[in-house]
């Protein structure tokens, strides 16, 4: 790396009071994050390049969060807010992945806070002698040696004191993003359009603080004149609202159906279908299918990109076809497959995902039996995914997913079982 600029902006005010020395984040001590933070505010491009790739190598690494993220997110929001400093969206899009990792996991519901913190109660609230004697219980039971092996390996890597740690990490980097909301909100009118687009979602992922971003964004709607912040508000109104908003909140978004931009109307869709349809009528329930099932084939080679679901609408829109099966099953089905013979490599998990669960419902590893008994529907599915290419199924990932509803892998196995030639 270059040498890094020591100069520091009024953003990292009090950054050398913080005993960086005494966090960790996935490389031990966290001593180097004050340089790293101070060079992504130079206003050397290089620098600041350089500066936020070790930063999402070392405070976000693979999507794990340490003590030492929650302390450098108040630095972040911060510089996010300076008009003076350079690359304030690449901040923006550095605070959601520390407040909630990658967020495909969280996509089409959005963000399970009160369950999230439940489970973080629980697991503080249990005794690790009782899990290490459910453990050793659970090695007892294995049927033969080899099982045996396996639950044993898996109860010695467990470390429940390790396992806390790192849940209490994330949840703390999540709520140092949250205690800056009152900042980021203005950055919802800002000049920049992506320092908007970045604004809008960040604050996505924090239901808990509706009551506060939800009037700010739905103001926007109507002021928003760039296509990709238009569309990032219309996703973030859909995660935002709840139960209560629903229908009146269906009632404003639903305008947005009809936007010449085809990301406008995208969004609107997605956006709508995560509110469940409430108070929309059947004929623009249809609306909502026909976009989505447009987005989920092929998406145009020009097409603007949102930041959610790292751009990949096509991923989405499979995810939020799954949230109108109950009334479009086939529809949805049909689309989503369609859209995965159109995919390969990791574009394929989230679509493959979202075709098995329309298609077998939740995961069953005890698999769906037959593929005789199976509908015509769900042959069809079974035939696609045996016929995507080697490059697709060289993935573990993928692997992984074909099996958790208990079809037969690999690629070959799979092919046998839908009656297809041997390649």
């Amino acid at each position: 790396m270059t040498e890094i600029n020591t100069a520091v902006p009024a953003a990292l005010s009090g950054l050398d009071a913080v005993d960086w020395s005494a966090l960790t984040h996935a490389y031990g001590p966290a001593d180097d994050v004050p340089g790293l933070l101070r060079a992504l505010c130079s206003p050397d491009e290089e620098q600041r390049h350089q500066a936020l790739g070790a930063l999402y190598g070392n405070i976000f690494h693979q999507g794990s969060r340490y003590p030492a993220t929650a302390a450098a997110v108040p630095f972040l929001i911060r510089m996010a807010a300076d008009p003076a400093l350079p690359d304030r969206a690449v901040c923006l899009q550095l605070l959601a992945a520390l407040a909630i990792g990658y967020d495909e996991a969280q996509l089409p519901g959005g963000i399970a806070i009160a369950e999230w913190r439940a489970a973080v109660e629980e697991v503080r609230a249990q005794d690790p002698e009782a899990i290490r004697a459910e453990y050793d219980a659970w090695v007892e039971a294995a049927g033969d040696d080899r099982e045996r092996r396996m639950r044993e390996f898996r109860r010695d890597m467990y470390d429940h004191d390790q396992h806390l740690e790192a849940m209490a990490a994330e949840l703390g980097a999540y709520d140092a993003v949250r205690a800056g909301i009152p900042a980021l909100l203005p950055l919802l009118g800002d000049t920049d359009a992506a320092v908007r687009t970045g604004a809008a979602y960040v604050l996505a992922w924090f239901p808990e603080a509706a009551g506060e971003s939800l009037p700010r964004l739905l103001t926007r709607l109507d002021e928003e004149r760039d296509p990709v912040a238009l569309a990032t508000a219309l996703v973030t109104a859909g995660l935002l609202g709840d139960d209560g908003s629903g229908p009146e909140l269906a009632l404003r978004l639903r305008p947005f159906l009809t936007a010449g931009e085809p990301v406008v109307r995208w969004a609107a869709a997605t956006a709508l279908a995560r509110l469940g349809g409430k108070g929309v009528e059947a004929a623009v329930t249809a609306d909502i299918l026909a976009e989505l099932v447009s987005c989920a084939g092929e998406p145009g080679p020009d097409e603007p990109r949102v930041p959610f679901h790292e751009g990949d609408t096509r991923g989405y829109s499979a995810a939020s076809l799954t949230l109108l099966a109950d009334r479009y099953p086939r529809e949805a089905l049909d689309a989503v497959t369609d859209g995965l013979a159109a995919t390969t490599g990791p574009a394929s998990f989230p679509v493959a995902t979202a075709a098995l669960r329309l298609a077998f419902g939740d995961p069953r590893p005890d698999g769906p039996g037959a593929f005789t008994d199976l509908t015509e529907p769900q042959r069809r599915l079974v035939r696609v995914l045996a016929g995507l290419d080697k490059d697709t199924w060289r993935w573990a990932n993928f692997w992984d997913i074909v099996r958790s509803w208990g079809l037969p892998t690999p690629r070959d196995a799979l092919r046998a079982y839908a009656g297809l030639p041997e390649e």
